[in-house]
């Protein structure tokens, strides 16, 4: 786009369905350069991903061109195909609906970065569930329990 300037960095979260844990370490890798590839094929920056077995945190530097809910839907439909067609799983995998999705501004963006890649000694202290929901109140994001994501027994 001529002459459109942008600087917008967006901090996606999103959850296997069930919140499973069904990302093992053995695929990690390969699922997260996966996902890299679609971000990058669609003309977004790549900052920082992480997969943990049952959620995954993305920090990208994205384009204006692509809503958030697109890149989503892109990035859930083409890695569950990718995850089913490796037969990782012993059935069918998939993502759960919705996302959390957070902007933050270049100053943040190092911070960001360090806390997406020390994901496995951040949930020694803290579930999925206690990180979002402290991610929603940080952000001051209203939201209907009914809406979040499904929890495994107070996980």
């Amino acid at each position: 786009m001529a002459n459109t300037f942008t600087q917008l960095h967006v901090h996606f979260v999103f959850a296997v369905d069930g919140r499973q844990s069904l990302i093992q370490a053995h695929f990690r890798q390969e699922l997260e350069k996966f996902i890299a590839g679609i971000i990058e094929k669609r003309n977004h920056k790549m900052l920082a991903i992480y997969c943990m077995p049952d959620h995954v945190h993305i920090l990208i530097g994205k384009r204006p061109n692509q809503s958030e809910s697109d890149l989503m839907r892109d990035i859930k439909t083409n890695s569950s195909a990718f995850v089913n067609s490796q037969g990782w799983i012993k059935h069918r995998f998939s993502w759960q609906e919705g996302y959390g999705a957070f902007a933050y501004s270049k100053s943040q963006v190092d911070r960001v970065i360090a806390y997406i890649l020390n994901q496995p000694e951040h949930h020694k202290k803290q579930s999925f569930k206690e990180e979002f929901l402290e991610m929603l109140a940080n952000f001051g994001i209203e939201y209907d329990e009914q809406y979040l994501f499904r929890w495994i027994a107070d996980a």
